[in-house]
């Protein structure tokens, strides 16, 4: 896609490539800003609240609702019998995610029907009052307890290899296996889930809803209702976070809402309440992962064999192109010579596990880090050491799926953090320090990221955007990303505005609506702006060169020598004011209106084979984290950070530098205070703030730097040659994790790797440091 005869000029507000606040800023910070659950209700509105079961495993005997159907308020009782269509909302076609099942039940909290009454409190209330007689049957809560009980896979595996890793273990100078427990993590999105449906005529339905995948939402709608696409409305004007807890989540909630509104022809709105969310959706998986890793005396790595099993949930939901990427991401930055990847992908009945950001690359990336651990204490060398041994370089750059690494700078960045974050000399006193204090132990380490950016389902690599131009030279730009809080809209008008070369004030965005852009694909994958401001620069193009012709033929000029400049157009010597070259353009009619389109080049995927280009580029950083622990109570909190990341040639850096603030201090929040924890019976016991602790403004590490590799552009033809920022800097989080591993071993003299399970909580950390010193003693593990 080519740029016509645009000149670059800081002359217009917003232009890319420079600062600017969030659109929707001060509307945040003052309350200002509408959300779903803001929307007026016409008189009329109902609620409806979700009838949950209440074991973990169970045949459905009998469900007696006629005390629910009885209670104050109620107007209705949805069960699977009032579904016209298909009683499933499965993402991926399987047919194995009902609306409401009909005889078995398959985790603790389990949607079972849903009430709707005049008041969401009456509705809520009279949830409780169901009559069930239920079979209670065996359960499997996590992927060890589902595979020793012979439960199945929820999607079919994957298996990644390239040479013989097997005999190269067995041949290998050193070799080391173990197995690693990483825990799932909880959105805790500010907004929960909400859907509000207001029925239409003949079959059309108006959803208002919180998702990142409306044409989604707009498909599993009219699934259930047994209509056609075109009869369902998703609207979105944004999202108060989603984290990929709003992907594939928010069908069963538009479709409990559509039903209830069609069903009785007024409007139905759900918002279930903070325990609910979180006992009725999934989230991050968690993975045991078996590993075994042979290396050489220099730490270089010679093959790698792990098996990743995944704790799914009751249904498929997203879990293969989760396990899937969980294992495109298991070499992070580093070669395998020899490689044999295996994802497990377990049904366990617990909530159906499903995005979240990152996408299975985290628990990847975090093995990949625990086997440089591994070789690094069996050595006694700096992790950092080993971690430069073997990273991606000149005829060591084929990944495990038999893409070649093209765009490989984490060497550069490795180099100018270490150097920025004074890395060597704080190591040494850092060393020097633990070595004289007995208790309070620091820890201190450099941890790299290389992530992939695209969809693997080649198919979502796509996007759609839709510019008017108003005779008063006004515009107005719909797309179908959605607006989730990260500043995606902000950076698509920026596209734009640099286009056109004209103030962003001049642009409007208006909601995300699946009645102006079509079969969107969701705001995930790190790919909203890459996929969206392409396809919005594309529209752009399209009205300039109508433009450009016009002023060509109307001035009698050559088309070279007409230009954008800032708020105006110039036709050679000429200079017309922008609104008014849009007026004339309207009165010769012009068409001022275009649907842009865009779809990721290169990129292929063979996933019988395992081999392909599924990644269209690289994103890459490096964050190192020094931390302190106190050994006799495992507490311990972050000192410093210091974070270099790689946006390419950034559309906004200061959104990028937030967007790789809150992604730290995220995946820092996974890998230390952020435990999911279900009772013997599968109750979440973790399911609400209470019980739930993300991290804290007191959390965040007390010296806390963050720059963006402002040498870095886009090898491939990305838009304004920027990267992907959403998802990559999550994984630099792990530097917290690994810091807090090194003060562990620390108790023994850096003699063996802690193997620290995550997340890394003070109890973790002071079991850790218990059995560490029980071994050097003597005793048992413990």
């Amino acid at each position: 896609m080519t740029e016509t005869m645009t000149t670059r000029s800081s002359g217009i507000k917003g232009a890319v490539h420079t600062d600017l606040k969030h659109d929707s800023a001060i509307k945040h910070v003052t309350g200002r800003a509408d959300y779903t659950d803001d929307i007026p209700e016409p008189v009329g509105t109902l609620h409806a609240y979700l009838g949950v079961s209440d074991v973990a495993h169970g045949h459905i005997r009998a469900m007696d609702l006629s005390t629910v159907e009885r209670a104050p308020g109620v107007v209705a009782v949805l069960t699977a019998e009032d579904i016209p269509g298909h009683n499933d909302v499965s993402p991926t076609g399987r047919n194995d995610e009902p609306v409401f099942p009909t005889d078995k039940i398959e985790f603790h909290g389990q949607p079972l029907f849903a009430v709707i009454a005049e008041t969401r409190d009456l509705a809520r209330r009279a949830a409780q009052l169901a009559q069930l007689d239920v079979e209670t049957l065996p359960h499997a809560l996590d992927p060890v307890e589902a595979r020793e009980a012979d439960y199945p896979y929820v999607t079919d595996p994957l298996t990644l290899k390239r040479g013989d890793a097997a005999s190269v273990l067995d041949q290998a100078q050193n070799r080391i296996a173990g197995r690693m427990v990483i825990g799932g993590q909880d959105h805790m999105y500010l907004e929960g889930h909400i859907a509000f449906a207001l029925p239409g005529e003949d079959e059309d339905v108006s959803v208002f809803c919180s998702t990142q995948h409306p044409s989604e939402a707009q498909h599993m709608v009219a699934h259930v209702l047994g209509v056609a696409s075109n009869a369902v409305t998703i609207n979105v004007r944004r999202m108060g976070g989603g984290f990929g807890g709003k992907e594939s989540q928010m069908n069963l909630f538009c479709a409990v809402a559509a039903l209830g509104a069609k069903k009785l022809n007024r409007p139905v709105k759900i918002r279930p309440d903070r325990d609910q969310d979180m006992t009725a959706t999934g989230k991050r998986h968690d993975f045991v992962v078996d590993y075994d890793v042979g290396f050489d005396d220099q730490g270089r790595i010679e093959a790698v064999a792990g098996d990743f099993a995944a704790r799914c949930g009751y249904s498929s939901d997203l879990s293969g192109p989760v396990t899937d990427r969980a294992l495109f991401h298991a070499d992070n930055a580093y070669f395998y010579p020899h490689v044999r990847l295996s994802s497990h992908p377990m049904k366990t009945n617990t909530v159906s596990n499903t995005a979240f950001r990152g996408f299975g690359g985290p628990q990847g990336v975090i093995a990949a880090e625990r086997m440089i651990e591994e070789i690094a204490y069996a050595l006694g060398k700096d992790t950092l050491e080993v971690r430069r041994a073997n990273f991606y370089g000149e005829g060591r750059d084929v990944t495990p799926y038999h893409q070649t690494v093209e765009d490989c700078v984490i060497g550069r960045i490795i180099d100018e953090l270490e150097e920025s974050a004074d890395y060597q000399a704080r190591r040494a006193e850092l060393l020097a320090a633990n070595g004289a204090n007995r208790i309070i132990k620091r820890g201190l380490a450099l941890t790299p990221v290389k992530f992939g950016i695209s969809f693997t389902a080649t198919w979502y690599n796509q996007a759609g955007a839709l510019i008017h131009i108003y005779n008063d030279g006004s515009i107005a730009l719909n797309h179908g990303g959605t607006e989730m809080g990260q500043g995606l809209n902000t950076k698509v008008a920026q596209v734009v505005a640099d286009a056109f070369q004209v103030d962003i004030d001049r642009i409007k965005i208006t909601k995300t609506t699946t009645e102006k852009v079509p079969n969107t694909s969701a705001t995930a994958a790190s790919s909203g702006s890459d996929l969206n401001g392409m396809a919005a620069l594309d529209a752009a193009e399209q009205i300039k060169a109508r433009l450009v012709a016009f002023a060509a033929e109307h001035w009698q000029a050559k088309a070279e020598d007409i230009r954008f400049l800032p708020n105006r157009v110039a036709i050679g010597a000429e200079e017309i004011a922008f609104s008014d070259f849009i007026r004339q353009a309207y009165m010769a009619r012009v068409h001022l209106s275009a649907a842009g389109f865009y779809k990721t080049p290169k990129i292929h995927w063979d996933r019988a084979s395992g081999q392909g280009r599924p990644f269209y580029y690289y994103a890459y950083g490096a964050a190192c984290s020094e931390v302190e622990v106190d050994t006799l109570t495992g507490e311990y909190r972050v000192l410093r950070t210091d974070i270099l990341h790689d946006v390419g040639r950034s559309l906004n850096p200061v959104l990028d530098k937030g967007q790789v603030e809150g992604a730290f201090v995220q995946g820092m929040g996974w890998l230390t205070t952020e435990e999911l924890w279900w009772d013997s019976q599968g109750r979440l016991r973790t399911h609400a703030p209470s019980t739930y602790k993300i991290p804290l403004a007191s959390d965040r590490p007390r010296i806390f730097n963050v720059n963006l590799a402002d040498w870095s552009e886009n090898r491939e033809m990305t838009i304004k040659r920027s990267k992907a920022v959403g998802e990559p800097p999550f994984m630099l989080g792990i530097s917290v994790f690994e810091a807090l591993s090194m003060a562990v071993a620390s108790v023994v003299d850096y003699a063996e790797c802690p193997r620290l399970d995550a997340p890394a909580t003070p109890e973790r950390v002071l079991m850790a440091i218990e059995r560490l010193k029980a071994k050097a003693k003597g005793g048992n593990d413990g």
